[in-house]
């Protein structure tokens, strides 16, 4: 049976300086933009203006998003409403002069871009009203606190299950992942919607199950193999885990990719996130977590790192413990 990657030898974490400027070139400029730009929040997070129409002929829902997207109103939420040519429409005014909350100037607005869309005069406005946010600032207060009490979570388990300085390493990787994917929405100006915050979510549960593997296989390896270093053990477990990553990252990130492509407004904004969360969830796995817990175990040595610290690493001898090639 084929297996990629059986016999893989690469210095991970002799490379953890590129990947810390490769990491920082990403993150920053992102970051830089999000302050300037601010977050896209959806109609779920702002609320909105609420229209009922009944149109004479059947439309499609993507065509009438569509045809709003080019008036001036992005991201509005349209759902068929009893009869088969009824629509509500959810929509978050954002042309220049229009208060997002003014529901008199909103239908306007709304009405303008569905007689250039539609058609003048081939729709009924059935009701008017105002909305409110589906997510309040409470709401979102207590999504933040969840995260953080989240990281305490996963500290404790891994301080239980490995050692606290594992639970440590875990948690700065994925608070990299979070600032990361927070500056990739920020960047690309993807509007925050509940799908993009599940995303997200689900991008933090996936990095630390990476992470976690790679872990575990770190504190077999230290019982293993005496005499490596502690770098050796890193560069080892990492190895050995890749053939599993790219497997399971590989399948995830085509299904990602169809989504993207052909999933529609709707569904993209979910790919793209989740596309780059398993990138960078998978990058910080190797390149932030195993090199933070080797600065930790430097700085206060466990007792299973406390001999791979002090075995020197030999001369020519790779992570695998096999002799290095000659280079013609």
């Amino acid at each position: 049976m084929l297996r990629l990657f059986a016999h893989a030898n690469y210095d991970f974490i002799g490379a953890r300086r590129y990947a810390y400027a490769a990491t920082a070139a990403i993150i920053l400029p992102g970051l830089i933009l999000l302050l300037i730009w601010g977050l896209n929040y959806s109609i779920e997070f702002t609320g909105g203006t609420l229209i009922q129409i009944q149109s004479r002929t059947p439309v499609n829902v993507a065509t009438l998003r569509t045809g709003l997207d080019r008036q001036g109103i992005p991201g509005s939420e349209i759902q068929n409403f009893g009869a088969a040519n009824e629509y509500v429409i959810r929509a978050r005014v954002v042309k220049p002069g229009t208060d997002a909350n003014d529901t008199q100037s909103a239908a306007r607005a709304v009405t303008h871009a569905l007689d250039a869309t539609l058609g003048a005069g081939k729709y009924t406005v059935v009701r008017t009203e105002a909305v409110g946010p589906k997510v309040g600032g409470e709401l979102r207060q207590k999504a933040f606190l969840a995260i953080f009490l989240s990281f305490f979570a996963v500290l404790a388990y891994l301080a239980y299950r490995f050692e606290w300085r594992f639970g440590l390493a875990a948690v700065i990787a994925t608070a990299h992942d979070i600032l990361a994917t927070v500056a990739f929405i920020g960047a690309l100006r993807l509007e925050v919607s509940l799908t993009v915050v599940a995303a997200v979510l689900s991008m933090v549960g996936y990095s630390l199950n990476d992470t976690i593997i790679i872990f575990d296989r770190v504190r077999e390896n230290l019982h293993k193999h005496k005499k490596d270093s502690f770098e050796q053990i890193l560069n080892r477990s990492i190895n050995e885990t890749l053939p599993r990553s790219i497997l399971t990252h590989g399948t995830t990130l085509s299904s990602l990719t169809a989504l993207a492509i052909f999933g529609g407004e709707v569904i993209r904004p979910f790919a793209l996130v989740m596309f780059f969360g398993v990138f960078t969830g998978t990058f910080s796995s190797i390149y932030i977590a195993s090199p933070v817990l080797m600065a930790i175990e430097k700085r206060w040595p466990g007792q299973l790192a406390r001999g791979h610290l002090a075995a020197p690493k030999p001369a020519g001898v790779p992570a695998s413990g096999r002799k290095a090639q000659p280079v013609a």
